[in-house]
């Protein structure tokens, strides 16, 4: 199995590492670069991971993802860019895959030498338990066989959907903040069975079962529906929903409440808060 070198071990970065290991890559194909020295002792006792500079995890990888903040990109694609030029052979081949919002593949390949491959992968914290989803978006250089490759390594944590590069912060709004929505929601469900009456455990027990049981019968139910033709497998939520709101019943009155509070409107415009948000923080090569 190849090496995999993960630069940068922050949240996002540790989540794919934890993610990776679950998913059965073995230990001696991972490797972290880690600055902060607390911080590196913190991961290599946790994972048993090496944890080294960038230059050492650089080296011998053909994957190198770069999971810092984009204050600290540049340094490392220069380290990246230095590692490629001085060597030859088989780390010619090498990809840098970057999971940094704003920073666009042409920023990235204008620093370094010609030709060199660049993926971006927008993932979500998920992937830390392996029900990740995450965006991939190929560099011009990158070829099909290192897309393969790559798009695999991040479906052993999750899915990946391919998609043009400018569609990045639609998808970052959407699946990437959509965790913390998914948190918020539950959250207010939470106070809101204490506000009823229930204790905060209680509460918290239930509304977390609640969400974890409704989002597997989703996924089974859109699963099923690919198989069929002529079924449009968008429309599973819709139908799930239907079937718990009885006419006139609890549920009815409960979403009769959250659409009259902007519910939808709520949501949308979330997200399209997130997207602006990702589309100010980009950082392209022009």
């Amino acid at each position: 199995m190849s090496r995999i070198a993960i630069i940068g071990g922050g949240n996002m970065g540790e989540a794919l590492l934890g993610g990776l290991l679950a998913a059965g890559h073995p230990v001696k194909d991972l490797v972290v670069a880690e600055r902060f020295a607390d911080r590196a002792r913190q991961l290599s006792e946790k994972y048993s991971v090496l944890v080294t500079t960038v230059a050492d995890a650089m080296e011998n990888a053909p994957i190198v993802i770069v999971a810092v903040k984009p204050q600290d990109v540049d340094s490392v694609v220069a380290e990246f860019a230095k590692n490629v030029t001085a060597s030859s052979g088989d780390s010619a081949d090498q990809v840098l895959v970057t999971i940094v919002a704003g920073v666009t593949t042409g920023y990235v390949e204008s620093k370094l030498p010609a030709g060199a491959a660049v993926i971006r992968v927008m993932p979500n914290t998920p992937v830390k338990v392996r029900a990740g989803a995450s965006g991939l978006a190929r560099g011009r250089f990158a070829g099909d066989e290192q897309v393969d490759e790559v798009a695999a390594l991040f479906e052993a944590v999750g899915t990946v959907a391919i998609v043009p590069e400018e569609q990045l912060d639609a998808l970052t709004a959407v699946s990437g903040s959509g965790p913390a929505y998914f948190f918020l929601m539950v959250e207010a469900l939470v106070d809101a069975g204490v506000a009823v009456g229930l204790s905060r455990r209680t509460a918290t027990d239930l509304a977390v079962q609640t969400m974890a049981g409704s989002a597997q019968m989703l996924a089974e139910e859109r699963s099923a529906a690919s198989g069929e033709a002529g079924v449009v497998i968008d429309t599973a939520a819709t139908g799930l929903r239907a079937m718990v709101t009885s006419p006139g019943g609890t549920t009815a009155a409960g979403i009769r409440e959250l659409e009259a509070g902007g519910f939808r409107t709520a949501v949308d415009r979330a997200v399209q808060a997130a997207k602006n948000r990702s589309e100010q923080l980009r950082i392209t090569s022009e």
